[in-house]
């Protein structure tokens, strides 16, 4: 398949996870991508695998003035066909164990980062272009401990809906994954006892009774950022094994 063919994409936090198996499925997919992430080793680990057809860029979704950077240097590649605002952060924390500081770092990162970004870059891209947000199924879950997370990405949601209908004139598709419990690293800020309580927690609710995995979630991801979904704006597509299903 060559869906990606003479496309190119940027991809935030694409050094792991679900970002990096997305980029790898859209070169093998003839496609060039651009991949940002936080950490530098995985960077460098994600420009070897990727190769010549990848650019990697160190950026800090959470730093207010990151996405200006990002846009200059985005320039020499624009136009963009596709543009995944998947970097985000997640924690833990009761109600009564929120504070300003963890309050203001989750949403810098994962509601104030997206936003910049789409602002600074959605001049670059083009007619027909696709934008993917990454929300999650805790926005759904009702999870005691993740309600300031869950909230983060309900943020993500609503934009969406919102972008959706703003770059509809432009001919340009904005949607949302919602991945449920996947297998990726995205867990690491737990302890292994604690990440281990969890997440049998979690799929103990999933109806197919097992993770998703990364593939999984790419899968789906580059449906949406293909032109296979041309018809599909302000939508949201959860693949979470039927968690939220309703």
């Amino acid at each position: 398949m060559g869906r990606f063919k003479n496309k190119t994409l940027l991809i935030t936090g694409g050094s792991s996870g679900i970002g990096l198996v997305g980029a790898r499925r859209i070169v093998a997919e003839g496609g060039k991508v651009i991949v940002t992430g936080l950490n530098r080793a995985r960077l460098q680990a994600a420009e070897k695998e990727l190769g010549g057809s990848a650019t990697v860029i160190y950026n800090d979704a959470s730093d207010p003035d990151a996405s200006a950077a990002l846009a200059e240097q985005v320039k020499a590649h624009a136009p963009l066909d596709g543009l995944w605002l998947n970097a985000a952060s997640a924690s833990l924390a009761m109600p009564e164990e929120v504070d300003a500081d963890s309050f203001d770092a989750l949403m810098a990162t994962n509601v104030k980062g997206p936003v910049l970004q789409m602002a600074k870059l959605s001049s670059m891209l083009t007619p027909g272009a696709s934008v993917l947000l990454t929300a999650s199924s805790s926005a759904y879950e009702k999870a005691t401990a993740t309600g300031l997370y869950g909230a983060t990405k309900g943020a993500i949601i609503a934009l969406t809906r919102s972008w959706a209908a703003a770059f509809a004139p432009r001919g340009i598709r904005v949607n949302t994954l919602v991945p449920g419990p996947i297998e990726t690293n995205f867990r690491d800020f737990l302890s292994d006892e604690a990440k281990r309580g969890f997440e049998t927690f979690v799929v103990s609710q999933v109806p197919l009774r097992r993770p998703g995995t990364a593939d999984e979630a790419a899968a789906v991801a580059l449906f949406l950022l293909s032109d296979d979904a041309s018809y599909v704006t302000g939508s949201q597509y959860a693949v979470d094994g039927g968690l939220i299903m309703h």
